[in-house]
């Protein structure tokens, strides 16, 4: 089946769509958990696939250092490799050239990494990047791209975007032509509006299926962040699907939909989960602290999902401050849950042309 998307509505700068792929179809606003190394950390697939996901996400670095593409593609990918039948976006590495940058060296060619494994040297560029993703078979194909650290420095991020130009031209012509899969093009830019325009309208014009915000949530304040967007977001193509790479907070999400985001992905759910912190319709709250011990209710009756209905605050700080592996488990399986609550909501607010009401009740409490 043809991949394809299809732009359903429009609200308050919203979008609603869908993204339609062989393995199933995706409804965006739609946030994709992150598994990393073929798992969302603490969690089945099962509970991830109960939380309403219908997208998950790997990553290409992190597979190829463990547990080698040679053994994910034996048989057949990602997907029969983890048991999951949900369509797979795959990062294509680029964000480790940045986050990894004390062990990398960046070339024209590629990157050059020391493995944070076994400190092993490897090389990864456009080309390998896609190779490694056809053998993960994943459905959404990311190009390979330099992500550059949050800088004040224009010369620095315009080289960088140099580069990912050049880089998406070789990451297009290792893909070739795969009307089953999609491959996304990365904007770079860092925070100047010019750099990213350019980033876009060059990517544009080699053409890709979506377009990524890359190169955000690096540092940068959250309005300096939106102001990104509100400034690319009429450029950016009405008929494929916009994704903002690595985004964050559930206002953060709620925030950058209103600028015409589709597409999110980020490790605050599980990571967040593992440390005791729990987002909720009522905002954050920190399941270690005292105030909880005695507090009976369940974390979030609002949100359709065991972890977040059927378990007291009250037990969950015990879990968290003994140091239980189940309080990981729960935290991360709600934490998912409510992400996916979150964007079910904003969908059907957008579907109901009510999304800025929805948007001024809740972007408040979610931010603080």
């Amino acid at each position: 089946m043809p991949c394809s998307f299809k732009l359903l509505n429009e609200n308050s700068g919203a979008r609603l769509g869908k993204i339609i792929t062989s393995r199933g179809e995706i409804d965006t606003p739609a946030f994709m958990p992150v598994g990393t190394a073929a798992t969302v950390k603490a969690l089945l697939i099962d509970q991830v696939k109960g939380t309403g996901a219908q997208i998950i996400l790997g990553n290409t670095y992190h597979l190829m250092l463990r547990p080698g593409i040679e053994r994910i593609s034996r048989v057949g990918g990602l997907h029969q490799f983890m048991n999951c039948d949900l369509p797979i976006l795959t990062d294509s590495g680029g964000f480790q050239v940045m986050s990894l940058s004390k062990i990398s060296k960046v070339v024209e060619d590629g990157v050059y990494f020391n493995s944070h494994v076994d400190g092993k040297k490897i090389f990864l560029s456009p080309e390998v990047s896609i190779q490694i993703q056809k053998g993960l078979n994943s459905d959404i194909v990311m190009i390979f791209d330099e992500c550059p650290e949050y800088t004040s420095d224009k010369n620095r991020v315009k080289k960088s975007v140099d580069l990912s130009i050049e880089w998406a031209k070789r990451s297009k012509k290792e893909f070739g032509i795969n009307p089953e899969k999609m491959l996304f093009g990365i904007v770079q830019g860092g925070v100047f509006n010019d750099l990213r325009k350019d980033s876009l309208k060059r990517l544009e014009e080699i053409g890709f299926d979506g377009y990524a915000l890359g190169g955000l949530a690096v540092g940068e304040k959250q309005q300096e962040m939106f102001d990104v967007l509100d400034n690319i977001k009429e450029d950016l193509p009405r008929d494929k699907p916009h994704y903002l790479m690595g985004v964050g907070t559930p206002a953060d999400i709620l925030g950058a939909v209103k600028r015409g985001i589709d597409m999110f992905d980020c490790v605050l759910p599980t990571r967040s989960g593992r440390t005791g912190l729990a987002y909720t319709w009522e905002g954050k709250k920190n399941l270690k602290n005292a105030k909880y011990a005695n507090d009976d209710s369940p974390l979030d009756p609002l949100v359709n999902c065991p972890a977040s209905q059927k378990y007291s605050r009250s037990y969950l700080n015990h879990l968290v401050n003994s140091k239980e592996i189940l309080a990981s488990t729960l935290l991360s399986w709600h934490n998912i849950a409510f992400y996916q609550d979150l964007t079910r909501k904003i969908r059907e607010s957008v579907a109901n042309n009510d999304f800025q009401n929805f948007y001024n009740k809740h972007f408040d409490i979610l931010n603080s």
